[in-house]
């Protein structure tokens, strides 16, 4: 079978690499590794993503579907910079994925990431900011139950932050996540750009 990024434990051959990226404004070098998302370089789409992020609310903050870390440690240096007191959740099932966050968090010297998996997060927590670059192609059964589970944690008055490839259904997750979410929570596309729609959730 093959293995994918969302892979618990995956058993090939871990190649490291190093890559020089822009995050939250600063140049940093970071470690990833084969058998996790994206691993040769920056997601175009969490690059879209990065550039539309308002600096945190104050609280704890969910990184879903953390791969090596971009979202958490760009939100972390955002934090940093606007002195808001920020927990970050780095959430991820696959093993390498968590190595390479927590290495990530601290070769850059930021102590509020947590890499974890599910059971890992107190179950009565609620988050006051969302961050993600959905798993889409873990399939739409899937992709849906994640989104069932996370984004109904929003905290009142928090935000979530997704972005989804236009060509991957973004237009037709929006108006399911506006229908599954329903009362007390909107949720409409507040960006476009290189193919890529940044789809943004308030709770009320």
């Amino acid at each position: 079978m093959a293995e994918h990024y969302f892979t618990q434990s995956p058993t090939s051959d871990a190649k490291r690499r190093e890559i020089t990226l822009d995050l939250a404004g600063r140049t940093v070098t970071v470690e990833t590794m084969s058998g996790t998302f994206s691993p040769t370089r920056l997601d175009p789409g969490t690059a879209v993503l990065l550039k539309h992020l308002p600096a945190p609310a104050p609280g704890d903050l969910l990184d879903l579907g953390a791969g090596w870390g971009p979202i958490a440690l760009h939100s972390a240096l955002q934090a940093a910079d606007a002195e808001v007191d920020v927990r970050i959740w780095a959430l991820d099932v696959n093993s390498r994925s968590l190595e390479s966050t927590a290495g990530n968090a601290a070769r850059l010297g930021l102590e509020t990431i947590r890499p974890v998996t599910a059971d890992e997060i107190p179950a009565d927590l609620e988050f006051s900011t969302i961050r993600s670059n959905p798993p889409i192609r873990i399939g739409k059964e899937a992709l849906h139950e994640l989104l069932e589970t996370w984004l109904p944690r929003l905290a009142q008055g928090g935000r979530a932050d997704l972005v989804v490839s236009k060509n991957l259904g973004a237009d037709s997750l929006l108006a399911w996540i506006s229908t599954m979410l329903g009362e007390g929570f909107t949720a409409e596309r507040t960006a476009s750009a290189k193919g890529f729609r940044i789809l943004t959730i308030h709770r009320d």
